[in-house]
């Protein structure tokens, strides 16, 4: 895909979808810049795909301190807006303290992650996409799931005020909505057949999502190659949300 030269920046970048993204853009000739609040997870990123990445040690919950770095960062034509954390706990169960910290990371954060990539691109007249990593929850009711799902949903929103609002400048905003995902995570988190199997059961067909079927629409949605697709939300799910 036409992303050789592109300046990306991808949070979340140190693991998982984020990691994924970050070497499949460098292999495409991208210049990707890399915020993780982890550093092992970057150096050792750096090690396995040092070519035209920058990384950056932050939190996105740091809000000013990131802010003022994507403002620092040469003209950019992408993000992808990856990083999150998962509050998974019984509704009846959700404190004051698990409800700022997952909205804090998923909401606020991310909000100004956009907002801060946005006027990056603005203040140098540059037309770029920006992708946010929501989730099938963000559409569906699962377990234990009622603060994540709350704050998938809100990036999915998010995204559709974004598409209206920056569409004059010529940026366009999307959400991927992918359901389990086999990262190092995942694996672990849903290698127990009994937690999975009635998960399986409601993905037509019949498993979940390697990273790279994730990282493909990314790119797909970054690149020209989708150059009128806008507002939207694309789920990476088996058809989980058509059943």
């Amino acid at each position: 895909m036409n992303l050789g030269g592109k300046n990306i920046l991808v949070t979340g970048g140190g693991a998982g979808i984020g990691r994924g993204v970050v070497t499949s853009l460098s292999s495409h000739g991208a210049n990707v810049y890399v915020i993780s609040r982890s550093q092992a997870n970057l150096d050792t990123l750096l090690r396995e795909c040092s070519h035209n990445v920058v990384t950056k040690t932050l939190d996105i919950t740091e809000y000013e301190a990131v802010r003022d770095y994507i403002l620092s960062l040469p003209p950019l034509d992408g993000l992808v807006n990856n990083a999150a954390t998962a509050v998974i706990r019984p509704f009846l169960e959700i404190t004051t303290s698990d409800f700022d910290a997952q909205m804090d990371v998923n909401v606020k954060g991310n909000y100004f992650v956009a907002q801060a990539a946005a006027q990056n691109m603005v203040n140098n007249k540059k037309a770029g996409s920006i992708v946010h990593v929501s989730s099938q929850a963000s559409q569906a009711a699962l377990q234990d799931h009622s603060l994540y799902g709350m704050s998938k949903a809100a990036l999915d929103n998010l995204a559709k005020n974004m598409a209206l609002e920056l569409g004059s400048h010529g940026i366009r905003v999307n959400c991927v909505n992918p359901t389990v995902v086999m990262t190092d995570m995942g694996r672990v988190g849903w290698s127990d057949p009994a937690k999975a199997g009635p998960m399986l059961s409601k993905i037509p067909l019949g498993r979940f999502a390697e990273i790279e079927e994730v990282v493909g629409p990314i790119l797909f949605l970054l690149s020209d190659s989708s150059s009128m697709v806008n507002g939207t939300t694309l789920p990476i799910d088996g058809g989980f949300l058509a059943m």
